[in-house]
Order: C-alpha cells, then sequence, then structure tokens
C-alpha cells in the first residue's frame, strides 16, 4: 500500500492536490480509511494529523484536552520559529481549533481508546477515525495526513471475535479496528430448567442425605446439555474464524462460566485465545463487550511488552539490540529496526537531515547530510520512520518497565556492523 513520502525534498517538490472523493464508509476495516487519506498525497498546504490516547485515565477529568491544549501552543510556536507565514500560521491554528471543539464534545469520542482526526481548511479536510488504541497522543502539522498508524492498526489489530455466553444461549461479536459488529446468535437446541431437584429421597433417617437416581440422572442430563451447547458455541466460532482471518478470540460468560467453552475449542483456536472475562450475554451491550475485548487484548499487550524488553536487556550486549535516542536513530537510518522500543514519557526536540532524511539531536549531527530542519517531536519523527520501513512499534505503558527503555530502544533485524 502506498504511503506518502515525509522527506523535505519531497515536500518541496508536492503539488496540491484536488480533494479526493468522500471518505468511505466501512465499519469493519480501515484499509479503505488509509487509501482515501493517502490519496491527498504531499500537498503545498499543512496537514493537521492527531492521534490521540484514549484510556479511562485520559478521559479523566479530561486530562487530554489538557494534553491537547498544551501541544497545539507547541506546534503553532514551532510553526512561528521555522518562519512559516501568518497566513499559513493562521489557517493551520483554525484547523487546531476545530480538532480541539471536536474533543470537546464528548459525543464525538468513540467507543474505543483512541481517535485519529486530520484536518486541513484549504483542501476541505476534516475526519475523525475511532480506533481501539493509538501508539501515543501525537500532533503533527505537515504536508500530508500521517497515515502509516493508521495501516500499522489495520494489520495488527487483525479481527477478534467474541463469545458471550451462558447454558442456554450464546451472543457472537466480531471486533475490528474500526469498531464493533454483532453476529448471529445461538440458542440451546435442549436445555432443562436449572433448579432444586425435588424427587424422592433413596435413604431416609438420619445420616448424611445420599442423592436418588432421578437426581443424579437430572443432574447428569444439565450437565451433558451444557456441553454440547458449549461444543455449538466453540463450533461456530471455529466456523467464523475460518471465514474472516481471526487474529484472536475471547470468551465471556457470567460468573465462573466464562472459561466454560475452552476445553471445547478446536486446538487452532485455543492457540488465539487472548482471555475470559465476565460478562451476561442478556444484558450486556456491544459498547460493553467492545470495552472487554480492549481490556483483554491490552492485558496481552502488556505481556508482549515484557517480553520486548527483556530481549533488549538480554540481546544489547551481543549486537541484536539498541538502547538510547541516538543509538536507536542510527539503527533506524540503516534500516535495522525489527520493533521500535518507545518510553511513553519521553520528549526530545530534534532535526531531520536535508539529504538522507536521518534523523538526530542536535543539529550538527548532520554533518555532511544536508541542511539540519528542525522538528517539533524526535519520539513522534521516529514512530514514523520505523512504520515506514516495515518494523513494529512497541509503547512501552508498564511503569515498571517503561524506565528500562531509555527513550527510544530497539530489537533489530542484523547485527551492529
Amino acid at each position: 500500500m502506498p504511503i506518502a513520502n515525509r522527506s523535505s525534498s519531497k515536500r518541496r517538490a508536492g503539488a496540491a492536490r484536488g480533494t479526493p472523493a468522500a471518505a468511505p464508509d466501512n465499519a469493519t476495516s480501515l484499509e479503505p480509511m488509509v487509501e482515501w487519506l493517502t490519496q491527498f498525497g504531499t500537498t503545498e498546504h499543512w496537514v493537521v494529523s492527531c492521534y490521540l490516547k484514549l484510556e479511562p485515565r485520559d478521559r479523566s477529568r479530561g486530562k487530554y484536552l489538557i494534553k491537547l491544549k498544551n501541544r497545539i501552543r507547541d506546534r503553532l510556536d514551532w510553526l512561528e520559529h521555522r518562519g512559516v507565514a501568518r497566513a499559513e500560521r493562521e489557517r493551520v491554528a483554525r484547523d487546531l481549533q476545530r480538532v480541539r471543539e471536536h474533543l470537546e464534545d464528548s459525543g464525538n469520542l468513540p467507543v474505543g481508546q483512541g481517535i485519529a482526526i486530520f484536518a486541513c481548511e484549504a483542501m476541505g479536510l476534516f475526519h475523525s477515525v475511532p480506533l481501539p488504541r493509538v501508539f501515543r497522543s501525537r500532533l503533527d502539522v505537515d504536508h500530508s495526513p500521517l497515515v502509516r498508524e493508521l495501516a500499522a492498526l489495520a494489520d495488527e489489530f487483525g479481527l477478534l471475535l467474541c463469545a458471550v455466553y451462558d447454558r442456554t444461549s450464546a451472543r457472537f461479536f466480531r471486533v475490528s479496528a474500526f469498531g464493533i459488529e454483532e453476529l448471529a446468535g445461538l440458542v440451546a437446541v435442549e436445555h432443562t430448567r436449572a433448579g432444586r431437584f425435588h424427587g424422592p429421597r433413596s435413604v431416609s433417617g438420619p445420616g448424611p442425605s445420599l442423592a436418588s437416581p432421578g437426581e443424579h440422572n437430572y443432574h447428569q442430563r444439565i450437565r451433558e446439555e451444557k456441553h454440547r451447547h458449549y461444543a455449538q458455541i466453540a463450533q461456530r466460532l471455529f466456523d467464523l474464524a475460518a471465514r474472516n482471518g481471526v487474529r484472536g478470540i475471547v470468551l465471556a460468560g457470567p460468573g465462573t462460566d466464562a472459561p466454560a467453552v475452552e476445553p471445547h475449542l478446536h486446538p487452532y483456536l485455543s492457540k488465539n485465545l487472548l482471555g475470559t472475562v465476565r460478562l451476561n450475554p442478556k444484558s450486556v451491550t456491544p459498547t460493553a463487550v467492545m470495552g472487554a475485548v480492549l481490556a483483554v487484548r491490552q492485558a496481552t499487550e502488556r505481556a508482549w511488552e515484557a517480553e520486548h524488553v527483556a530481549a533488549l536487556e538480554e540481546t544489547r550486549g551481543v549486537g541484536w539490540a539498541v538502547n538510547g535516542i541516538e543509538p536507536t536513530l542510527r539503527a533506524l537510518a540503516r534500516g535495522q529496526v525489527r520493533t521500535l522500543l518507545v518510553n511513553p514519557t519521553a520528549d526530545q526536540r530534534g532535526y531531520r537531515c536535508g539529504a538522507g532524511g536521518r534523523l538526530t539531536i542536535t543539529a550538527d549531527g548532520c554533518g555532511g547530510e544536508g541542511k539540519a530542519e528542525p522538528v517539533p517531536d524526535l519520539i513522534d519523527e521516529a514512530i514514523e520512520d520505523a512504520l515506514r520501513q516495515g518494523g513494529h512499534v512497541d509503547v512501552v505503558e508498564d511503569e515498571t518497565l517503561r524506565h528500562r527503555v531509555d527513550g527510544l530502544a530497539a530489537l533489530l533485524r542484523f547485527k551492529q556492523p
């Protein structure tokens, strides 16, 4: 999928293009949205790209808005420092104002834990994209929309299935990076009404009461009906996964019944089981299911973070990993980065070298590689470069692990020279 290049030479060469057709209306895939935004290409106009984290802690007391306002001031100051004409800065300021006003309305916030917004007054562009998560809250002003993170999410998130069930019914949901869709449900073919058995006892008198054959058969019938029902759910999940290319499964049920379907899963699905959660199929809403699935997936991502940080520490000494902003930027320039690890608390301004597009912390770091052009956030630029090279980005959110990443770190495709 072609992605607009961000190098300075192409920025200067890019010509303004007409606005593409209306944004695609697709509730199950990000790919059409990525293709539509890519058609804007590199233009002579400034385009605002905003990726915002909307986890519960970000929404609390409007913290996400406070961070956004700080970034808006920073980006406007950066444009002025670069000598951008006042008329252009005012157009960008209006776009940033539209983004802020859109996010101030809680009705515009998505169910998921992230949102992307793209705006350019001159091209008639203003579009928001609900997302299950974002790598990092970012606000960029450039000559093309930043779509690589959308492309990465479309590829990495894939499709997830969630089955929410009890002993008599099941509901199925398909969750993508773009939203949630409820599929056809399932009702148990036969089920005995649960309750206390009221038949005669086989033993009377003092001492422990023993179940009669009738009571034993009653409870055995209920167990068999449950197992047949759970087996049907597992088969439906297998059929849905085979048709949809599913990346993961989440099982949900009331109380201790949530894991009940797991023993019935095909081995292929067992490997893709992300976890279980407690939900009631009779009352749960798609919004609640979406939140539960994202929480389970987030727990899985924390496990991946631990694995990546452990790999960083184990392989750094033998040349298969680097830690620190400048060493990581050098590895990016060589195309070495397989997995970029990001400390979310890191904040660093820097420069992009005009000739080769390499990133560096200091202006004199470019040497003879052309003019050093300032960039407002070196971490954000590194994320874009890693995505452009087809690398994986892992923002280490775990507070016990993030301090081991010195701003940026990387697991490498090939050893250090």
